[in-house]
């Protein structure tokens, strides 16, 4: 078997997103580090629900800690080959399941992430998702309304970021063109666009100070978020997150390159099914499911293994 594990972006943040992980003993010190940054246990938080669970800083460590406590699941498992890539934040999630950054540090530099995308960002922006069209058109389209493609879903699925005004009027030209769907995202922060070159910068010098590890013995290959290519280098991997927050990422080659390394299996861990619903469309001869598609840890276990 060949197991590719996709880490969530931010959106899917709900009330029961630790339900399979919360009692897992090794998830605990997880939860530990992330009530740390987050004055509150993550569990408790979760099951609040409310606005909290969207704020920024907030939903980027949720996010992560809901890869990294479910990670365990899938070591226990031990698949012979696999690949990790994440989506948005879920990308810096990767590198903790991959081995090359500690689940505190992680964790940590969410914050920080954050944190430098909070100050970055101008009030009246955002993100929108157009499918149906392609992503010239989208783009062609964008540009004069000074917003960019920030996200590469598929050859006809992109989402683009800019001011708020002019998602709504992009999103109305994109639907009289022929769109399937154009709307606006309930995101107020235009990520993976220039708007946010000062936070790239920002967070450049976090992840400097940040300790990183090689690859242990056995462990998953690791890919960019911005790219899909394989990190070889710390290094040039890092350069690589710290780009993503200012510039376009390209989801589907993600997908394309779990594809090419024959993954028979995909995992999406993290809140949520948008992964899942991506991959299916992209990997058809794949087994695809959500963490969220079990009902119990130990059936995690049992797919993995079957």
């Amino acid at each position: 078997m060949s197991l590719a594990v996709l880490l969530s972006g931010q959106g899917g943040q709900h009330p029961g997103m630790f339900d399979l992980t919360a009692d897992l003993p090794e998830a605990q010190p997880v939860f530990a580090a992330a009530a740390s940054l987050l004055g509150a246990d993550p569990r408790a938080l979760a099951r609040a629900g409310g606005p909290r669970l969207h704020e920024n800083r907030a939903g980027q460590i949720l996010v992560c800690t809901a890869a990294l406590s479910a990670w365990p699941l899938v070591r226990a498992a031990a698949p012979a080959r696999v690949i990790v890539a994440g989506y948005s934040i879920g990308d810096l999630a990767a590198w903790g399941c991959a081995g090359r950054l500690a689940p505190e540090t992680v964790l940590r530099l969410a914050g920080a992430r954050a944190e430098a995308m909070d100050a970055a960002a101008a009030p009246g922006q955002g993100l929108a998702g157009i499918r149906g069209l392609p992503q010239a058109w989208v783009a062609a389209m964008a540009g004069p309304r000074a917003c960019h493609l920030a996200i590469l879903n598929g050859p006809d699925s992109v989402v683009v970021g800019g001011p708020a005004a002019a998602l709504d009027a992009l999103c109305a030209e994109a639907l009289a063109a022929g769109a399937q769907r154009a709307v606006v995202l309930p995101v107020h922060t235009p990520s993976h666009t220039p708007i946010l070159a000062a936070a790239t910068a920002a967070f450049r010098a976090a992840l400097r100070e940040a300790p990183a590890a090689a690859p242990p013995p056995g462990a998953p290959r690791l890919l960019s978020g911005l790219d899909g290519m394989p990190v070889f280098r710390a290094e040039a991997g890092l350069e690589k997150l710290a780009l993503q927050i200012s510039r376009t990422i390209d989801w589907s080659a993600c997908l394309d390159a779990a594809r090419e390394y024959g993954a028979t299996r995909v995992l999406e861990l993290g809140p949520g099914h948008a992964l899942t619903t991506m991959a299916r469309a992209a990997l058809p001869d794949a087994q695809v499911h959500a963490l969220e598609d079990f009902r119990s840890a130990a059936g995690v276990g049992v797919w993995l293994r079957a």
